[in-house]
């Protein structure tokens, strides 16, 4: 099936969307006819004192069985650099399938050297399924079609489930704009025509962002819109905002930006699917810190 064919697509997938409010992250439960996916589980992480655990993922598998659901997909939007993924945890207490955009091979041969982590393959195997552009997966009656959407990264990927759309961080709340664009492999103008794309989605199609970090004005946190609510006021790229004038304020504002607080332990364990990196001889798990000397 195209991505055409998904977005003329009859349905209307049941969402809720789980909160997590140390990193800002909003996971997608979606469900059609008794099956389930998941979109961007958190696994929890406590910096300071460098411990993992599992309370955010358990809540969504705790609401999977008591909505009576069958967990088939855990689906990734990209390889976030502010949140640890569940998502191998996930797959491991459910046996459902974990699904990333294919271009997360690009990814992982940027970050796998720059930790020296000599144990990350480069090919994608850490996931079931990686998705090009156009393919997709069944959920219940429904489709689970991919939409290649890079420029925050080379690898986000937008999945459309009937009249839902979930754009991981390509877009926020149309008082909050977009992703930044700065990482490696990102780019301000591939991200304005990924946007381009999905704006071209049906008006009322739905939208379910990757974040909110409530802006100046707003103190609820919000996570659906519309395609139609985007075009008319997103603060970034509303109607009448044409690629030249989106980079310019884009990059001037990436430049202000500091680096995610969880970027180097997230990148560590996404990169591997949610892994955390194998044991040493002497049974430790440790994440890397890379050094620069000024």
């Amino acid at each position: 099936m195209t991505i055409e064919a998904c977005a003329r697509s009859e349905g209307r997938p049941k969402v809720e969307t789980f909160f997590d409010p140390a990193t800002s992250t909003a996971t997608h439960l979606v469900s059609a006819d008794g099956v389930a996916a998941i979109i961007d589980p958190v696994l929890d992480y406590e910096p300071k004192g460098g411990v993992v655990s599992h309370g955010s993922a358990q809540r969504l598998l705790e609401a999977v069985r008591e909505r009576g659901l069958r967990l088939d997909w855990v689906l990734e939007t990209h390889a976030h650099a502010d949140h640890l993924s569940a998502g191998d945890w996930l797959r491991r207490q459910t046996g459902a399938k974990l699904v990333i955009g294919a271009h997360i091979t690009e990814v992982q041969q940027v970050f796998a050297p720059r930790f020296e982590a000599d144990d990350v393959a480069t090919d994608g195997r850490q996931f079931d399924v990686l998705l090009n552009e156009g393919e997709t997966l069944p959920l219940g009656t429904l489709s689970i079609g991919a939409i290649h959407t890079p420029g925050h990264t080379p690898a986000c990927v937008s999945y459309l489930i009937g009249d839902a759309a979930f754009v991981g961080d390509t877009m926020f709340m149309p008082d909050y704009g977009t992703a930044r664009a700065d990482f490696p492999g990102g780019d301000a103008r591939t991200l304005y025509r990924s946007i381009r794309r999905l704006l071209a989605l049906p008006p009322e199609t739905r939208m379910f962002v990757g974040h909110d970090y409530l802006p100046e004005g707003r103190s609820d946190y919000r996570f659906e819109t519309t395609v139609a609510a985007q075009h008319a006021g997103n603060v970034h790229v509303h109607d009448g905002v044409d690629e030249a004038a989106f980079v310019a304020r884009r990059e001037a504002r990436d430049r202000t930006l500091a680096a995610p607080v969880l970027i180097l332990p997230s990148l560590q364990v996404n990169i591997r699917g949610g892994q955390l990196p194998p044991p040493t001889a002497r049974g430790g798990v440790f994440l890397r810190i890379p050094v620069s000397i000024a």
